[in-house]
C-alpha cells in the first residue's frame, strides 16, 4: 500500500475505533497508525442513544481537538491523574468521552474551578476546556485572573467566533462584518466593538508560561495544533505554570457552510483577524529557575506566632473555655437572625459565633445585608457544632430570631419542626402560628429602653436564645462580649440585657 494511502487512512481515524483494512484487502498490508486513544471511553455509555459516536456536528472542530487532547494525555502517561473541567457550550458533554476525572463548571467558571481542583490535588493534571463564549465573555474575569496568578493548569480555548450552542449569537471573538443572529448586518465596530484577542491580551501578563494560537484550517495547522496541545499539557506535568492554547475552529452548522468550506474559512478569514503563532514562551526561563540552586528555606512560623504575624492583639484572642461543654452532649445549633439594618442583627450573630469558638466548637457566621446603613434588610446565618460544618447556610433554622414583622414573615416558614421563633413584638401574628414550632414573643425594644438604651434589644434576644440553645458556658459568652464590644459602658449594659433575656425565657416557661 502506498504511503499516501496509509496517511489517508490514518487521518480518517475517528473516536469510535481504530482504522480498518480496506474492503477486500488483507489486514497485513498496513499497520494501524492511529486508533482510539486510551483516554477515551470505548463506548459513550452516558449517552442514551448513538453510543458509538459523538454529539458534535459533521466538521465541528471539537471532535478534532478532543482527539488531539486525548492523544497527548496518552503519550504523557497521565490518564490516571487527569481531570477535565468541562464548560457550558457545545463541549458541555466532555464527560461523555474522556475516561478521566471530570468536573462540570458553571458558565465561564472553568478556570476558577480548575484552580480549586489543582490546589486541592497538586499532583493532578487539570485541563480547563472552554469555547469562546464561555471563556472570553462571561468567563473573561476568571481566565484573566487565573493567568495573572500563573495557576499551573492547561487551558484549551476553542474559538469559532460565535455562540454555537444557543443559536449563533455574536461572541466577543466574532469577526468584523460577520453575520450572526444578533448582528444580522454583520458585526460593526461602532456598535459591537472589535473582536477580543485573548492570546494577545493574556500575553501582556507576567505570569503565564506558554500561550499559542493554532488553527484547524488545513493539515499543516492540524499538525501544529496537536504539537501545541501536547506541549501545553507537558508544561503542567513539569510544574512550569499556566499554559493556554487557542484553537481557531470551524463551526459548519452555525456558519451555514459545508465542513470543507468551514475549514477553509478558518484558514482564509479567521487567521487574518487572529494570526497564528506563539505569543508567550517562558518555559526555558522557568526551567532555569527550577533547576537553580534552591534558596535557603525560611523557618516556618509556629502556630503560636500567628496572632503576632496577623496583627491580632492578645486581648482579642479567644480565652479558651474548651471543656466546659460535656463531652457527650450533642451540639447542632442552626440560627437565622433577621431584622432591619441598625438593630444589631450582625453583632448578635457575631457574639454567638465568637462564644462558640471560645468554647471549642466548630462555628460559622454568614452575613447578608443591603447597601443601606440604616433601615435596609439584614440577616445572618450562625451554626455551632462539634462536627465540621459542611455549609454556612442555614436553610432550616432550629431558632429564628426575628427583630421585626417583615423578617418574621420572610423566614418563619423555614423553621424546622421542634424549633423556636424569638419575635420582637407585643404579640405573635396569629397567621404565623405553626404546630410544632415554639414561640417567644415580647416587646424586646421597649424592654431594652427600660434598661437604658433600646439598642440593647438584640442582647436581650440573645439572652433568650442562649437559654433555648443551652450549650454555651457563661464564661465563653462573657469573653466574646469583651472582645467584640470595646466600650465598658456598653459591655455592662449588654450583660444586664443578656440576663434580662434569660429571665424572660424562664418566665415564659413558668407561664406555660
Amino acid at each position: 500500500m502506498s504511503e499516501e494511502k496509509q496517511a489517508e487512512l490514518a487521518e480518517s481515524a475517528v473516536l469510535d475505533g481504530p482504522a480498518q483494512p480496506a474492503p477486500g484487502g488483507p489486514a497485513a498490508e498496513y499497520e494501524v497508525a492511529q486508533g482510539r486513544a486510551k483516554a477515551f471511553y470505548e463506548r459513550f455509555d452516558r449517552k442514551e442513544e448513538l453510543q458509538h459516536q459523538t454529539h458534535y456536528c459533521p466538521g465541528c472542530g471539537h471532535g478534532v481537538v478532543h482527539k488531539m487532547l486525548a492523544r497527548a494525555i496518552d503519550e504523557l502517561g497521565v490518564q490516571n491523574r487527569t481531570i477535565v473541567v468541562g464548560p457550558v457550550g457545545c463541549a458541555v458533554f466532555t464527560y461523555y468521552y474522556f475516561d478521566v476525572g471530570n468536573v462540570q463548571a458553571a458558565h465561564g467558571r472553568a478556570p476558577a474551578v480548575a484552580t480549586a481542583v489543582k490546589r486541592a490535588h497538586p499532583a493532578s493534571v487539570v485541563i480547563s476546556y472552554q469555547g469562546d463564549g464561555d471563556l472570553s465573555a462571561i468567563g473573561s474575569a476568571e481566565i484573566l485572573h487565573s493567568a495573572n496568578r500563573g495557576e499551573n493548569i492547561t487551558v484549551i480555548f476553542v474559538n469559532n467566533a460565535v455562540y454555537s450552542m444557543t443559536g449563533g449569537q455574536a461572541a466577543p471573538t466574532t469577526l468584523l462584518g460577520q453575520k450572526t443572529t444578533t448582528t444580522p448586518d454583520g458585526r460593526n465596530a461602532a456598535s459591537e466593538g472589535y473582536p477580543l484577542h485573548v492570546c494577545e491580551l493574556l500575553s501582556t501578563l507576567k505570569a503565564p508560561v506558554y500561550i499559542e494560537r493554532v488553527g484547524l484550517g488545513d493539515n499543516k495547522q492540524l499538525a501544529q495544533s496537536a504539537r501545541a496541545i501536547k506541549r501545553a499539557l507537558e508544561n503542567q506535568v513539569r510544574g512550569l505554570g499556566f499554559s493556554l492554547i487557542e484553537v481557531l475552529s470551524p463551526c459548519p452548522t452555525i456558519w451555514k457552510m459545508t465542513p470543507v468550506e468551514a475549514q477553509h474559512w478558518v484558514r482564509d478569514a479567521m487567521e487574518k483577524e487572529f494570526p497564528l503563532g506563539v505569543f508567550c514562551d517562558r518555559t526555558k526561563e522557568r526551567l532555569e529557575r527550577m533547576t537553580a540552586a534552591p534558596a535557603e528555606p525560611k523557618a516556618r512560623p509556629s502556630l503560636d506566632e500567628l496572632p503576632r504575624l496577623l496583627g491580632v492583639a492578645e486581648e482579642e484572642l479567644p480565652e479558651g473555655n474548651v471543656g466546659q461543654i460535656p463531652q457527650g452532649q450533642q451540639v447542632d445549633v442552626q440560627v437565622r437572625i433577621a431584622g432591619f439594618g441598625g438593630q444589631g442583627v450582625l453583632l448578635l450573630g457575631e457574639v454567638l459565633a465568637e462564644a462558640g469558638l471560645d468554647a471549642g466548637l466548630e462555628v460559622s457566621w454568614l452575613p447578608s445585608y443591603g447597601p443601606e446603613m440604616r433601615s435596609g434588610t439584614s440577616n445572618c446565618h450562625v451554626r455551632l457544632s462539634r462536627q465540621a460544618i459542611d455549609s454556612p447556610l442555614v436553610a432550616a433554622p432550629s431558632v429564628l430570631v426575628a427583630m421585626n414583622e417583615p423578617s418574621l414573615r420572610k423566614f418563619d416558614r423555614s423553621v424546622r419542626t421542634g424549633g423556636w421563633v424569638i419575635y420582637n413584638g407585643d404579640a405573635f401574628p396569629a397567621d404565623c402560628v405553626r404546630d410544632g414550632v415554639m414561640v417567644l414573643a415580647a416587646p424586646f425594644t421597649r424592654l431594652a429602653d427600660e434598661l437604658g438604651d433600646k439598642r440593647a434589644a438584640n442582647m436581650i434576644m440573645l439572652g433568650a436564645l442562649l437559654e433555648i440553645a443551652g450549650v454555651l458556658p457563661q464564661a465563653s459568652i462573657d469573653a466574646a462580649l469583651r472582645r467584640l464590644v470595646k466600650n465598658p459602658r456598653w459591655v455592662e449594659l449588654d450583660e444586664r440585657a443578656l440576663g434580662r433575656g434569660r429571665e424572660l425565657y424562664r418566665q415564659s416557661l413558668v407561664e406555660v
